[in-house]
């Protein structure tokens, strides 16, 4: 079994004992070192599978996991733990929490539920949302949880400080209100089971004893709390095995610590270490690309990335006149490698670093007909029908959680008004009960009056749904929730498309229910509800689909495909302007990794494409080439005649802006450019005695094209001082107003 491992991922198999840190470069096998550790552990160790803790970030990482440990081990696999942080911690607090003064079926809020809950808390507090943004509040408390300050230590530190004052008034209110709905957010899921282990002995000597061997994966995406959760688990038996790459640090802005695996040596001096280099992905051109990049970062762990897969072709470098030739050039690209059979849709993939970045592509390949798919797009989870749905099992499974309550208490219409539920409200803060408990108690408000008449049947719903618990299974529940309450006649009522796509979304929630049934050990409508909260985005990419996958370099991590585009490979834009004008010369450094991470994405073809313009927020901009491509050595690079000037250019050209000095010639490796000079418009035929500084070839009536509209008929042109205004009516498209000068009409 072990002889398929070379020889740096079999020492890292046979080192069991105390702590171990794993530095496992891009593509260089680390699930199987994993997976044959575990195997390992039990067979040659003769340690009990219950005693093994394996632990990563994603659902589909900890699925990959469990299925290769189950085929590996066999018989005994189901007793290892393999699971997500979040998942775990769950699973804890399930049965611990009430040691916490919590009740043990508590809510899961997900990002929705924190904003509506935000809201209450500053409408409660009578903060000005127009000064102090919900969002602003939020990331506030998150970053808090990440670095395990409490409230408390939140409000010592924020004295003198009138901002951070007001946060921390809000932080203790809206931690205040998350217990009172027995609720806890994703950042709870692990400052709560670190706070359960703290001050319990017991319990986390319990877990100690249980969990002697710990491997946890994507060890530099870990925060602190996340580490501190960690430490406390393997303190007693310190039979830590970490895994994770430095060069892969992209999460900062999630709350990742990069320090944590960069000081692991310090935390354990006794730590061996190993490197993982030799890669099984990449060509050696793309590894030695990736090599170059990421070199220029300080704070990293010295590794270079070798194969014994070819050489490959060189990295291909393409820089366009504009971001919409950019698209155009890439999309293209695509249909022509599909056309000729070198090969599918679902081989490719087009990264970039930001979102807004997929328009002019998706575009392009609505226009040619081209399969594509945007991955972290609106979650499934985030659509009406399926919160509101969501919203009554959690109102049925958990009546403390009074946001899913005021959901639903309207869904469908009751008419229950909101000076109703506002008085309701009233009643429930003066009794200190729950919502839904005031809801039941609606005949001893006197101030509802006859409205607690409307109020009666919900309660009677959802009482009457929760007493068939015992024996009705979750889809069963549900599907007895959409009878009920008449959500799916209302939608065929409507008849409309918006309404069917919402029917068939239902299907799907009634799909996974029946899935979450047939793979559970024990269904219970806590575990789907756990389950549904627990799904990120990147986990509904569906594989085997043919498809242009298009998404931010952020989601790609852990992904792999044979045709990548790097797409907007320009400073200013990757790496952002912020980052370049940041005094902190770390951001950099995470834009460099997080180019490494693009980098490696790929298997046999790389693209590496950006704009000479490109317009931003109405603006256009003209941007150098990214730092990042110059870093690649010219002897790396090629590129092909995209029709659109010159293709291949290995180093940034210069270029004269209005009112700018002449930018130096770069050289990348051995190559040098020439200056770049934008050529004049020129044009005949329709001038003007105005003091528009240029002219037209067409006038009224002439047919003209547009590179992206099509052809179409001038119906009007309007004389604007510097540039004149054109109104065109596309066959394809209607009528369109343009400046003459963007609009770069061709007559036909």
């Amino acid at each position: 079994m072990y002889e398929n491992l070379n020889s740096m991922q079999r020492e890292a198999v046979f080192c069991t004992e105390g702590p171990l840190l794993i530095l496992a470069g891009a593509g260089s096998g680390k699930t199987r070192v994993l997976t044959h550790r575990a195997v390992y552990l039990i067979e040659e160790k003769g340690v009990n599978p219950y005693h093994i803790l394996a632990i990563t970030f994603t659902n589909k990482a900890a699925e990959e996991m469990r299925e290769r440990i189950d085929k590996l081990v066999g018989f005994g696999s189901e007793s290892i733990w393999v699971s997500t942080f979040h998942a775990a911690c769950v699973r804890i607090l399930r049965r611990y929490i009430d040691r916490l003064g919590y009740d043990n079926h508590f809510t899961i809020y997900d990002t929705d539920d924190q904003k509506s809950l935000m809201k209450d808390v500053c409408k409660n507090l009578q903060i000005d949302t127009k000064v102090y943004k919900e969002k602003m509040f939020l990331g506030v408390i998150s970053s808090a949880k990440d670095e395990l300050v409490s409230p408390e230590e939140f409000t010592r530190r924020a004295v003198g400080d009138f901002v951070k004052e007001k946060q921390a008034e809000v932080y203790r209110e809206y931690q205040a209100q998350l217990h009172k709905n027995n609720a806890l957010d994703f950042d709870d899921l692990i400052v709560k089971t670190v706070e359960l282990f703290r001050h319990d002995a017991e319990v986390l000597n319990n877990y100690q004893e249980r969990f002697r061997y710990i491997m946890v994966d994507e060890y530099q995406d870990t925060n602190t709390a996340q580490f501190e959760l960690i430490r406390l688990l393997a303190d007693k038996y310190r039979n830590l095995c970490v895994v994770g790459d430095d060069d892969q640090s992209i999460y900062k802005f999630r709350g990742a610590n990069i320090r944590n695996i960069l000081n692991f040596e310090e935390i354990y001096p006794d730590a061996k270490v190993i490197k993982l280099e030799q890669n099984y992905r990449s060509t050696q051109n793309i590894l030695n690309a990736a090599n170059f990049v990421i070199a220029n970062n300080v704070g990293r762990k010295p590794k270079s990335l070798w194969t014994e897969n070819s050489e490959g072709e060189k990295i291909n470098f393409q820089r366009l006149d504009s971001a919409f030739e950019e698209a155009d050039y890439v999309v293209r690209d695509i249909q022509k490698k599909v056309r000729e059979g070198k090969c599918s849709y679902g081989d490719c993939a087009i990264l970039y670093r930001t979102n807004a970045q997929s328009r002019l592509f998706e575009e392009r390949f609505v226009v040619s007909n081209t399969p594509y798919r945007v991955v972290g797009g609106v979650n499934f989870y985030a659509r009406k029908e399926i919160k509101d749905l969501l919203a009554y099992l959690k109102t049925i499974d958990n009546g403390r959680d009074d946001l899913a309550v005021r959901r639903i208490i309207n869904v469908p219409k009751r008419g229950i008004g909101a000076a109703t539920l506002g008085r309701v409200q009233v009643y429930a803060t003066e009794m200190d009960i729950s919502f839904y408990n005031a809801l039941k108690m609606a005949d001893d408000i006197p101030s509802i009056g006859r409205a607690g008449i409307k109020i009666k049947p919900f309660v009677t719903l959802i009482q009457s749904i929760r007493s068939k618990l015992e024996y009705l299974g979750v889809s069963q529940i549900l599907q007895e929730v959409i009878d009920e309450t008449g959500y799916v006649k209302e939608l065929e009522a409507e008849n409309t498309d918006e309404a069917k796509a919402r029917i068939e979304n239902i299907d799907e929630l009634i799909s996974k229910a029946v899935a979450y049934e047939d793979s559970a050990e024990e269904p219970t409508l806590s575990g789907f509800l756990e389950e549904v909260a627990l799904v990120a985005d990147i986990d509904s990419l569906q594989q085997g689909n043919d498809y242009v996958v298009l998404m931010t370099l952020h989601s790609a991590k852990g992904l792999e495909f044979p045709n990548v585009y790097l797409a907007g490979m320009e400073d200013g834009l990757f790496p952002s302007y912020m980052t370049i004008i940041s005094d902190d010369p770390m951001e950099i450094e995470e834009e460099r990794r997080l180019c490494y991470v693009g980098i490696t994405r790929a298997m046999t073809k790389l693209t590496l494409s950006c704009a000479r313009q490109r317009m931003i927020r109405g603006e256009t901009q003209y941007n150098k080439v990214s730092r990042f491509v110059k870093e690649i050595p010219g002897n790396l690079l090629g590129g092909a005649e995209s029709g659109q000037g010159e293709a291949r250019e290995l180093p940034a050209r210069s270029f004269r802006q209005a009112g700018s000095k002449v930018n130096p010639i770069f050289t990348v490796g051995n190559a040098q450019s020439k200056p770049y000079q934008k050529k004049p418009y020129q044009s005949t035929s329709f001038s003007s005695n105005a003091t528009n500084s240029i002219s037209l070839e067409y006038g009224n009536g002439d047919r003209v094209k547009h590179i992206k509209f099509g052809e179409g008929t001038v119906v009007q042109i309007v004389e604007g001082g510097r540039d004149f205004e054109v109104t065109v009516d596309f066959d394809r498209v209607g009528t369109k107003k343009m400046f003459a000068s963007f609009a770069k009409l061709k007559k036909v």
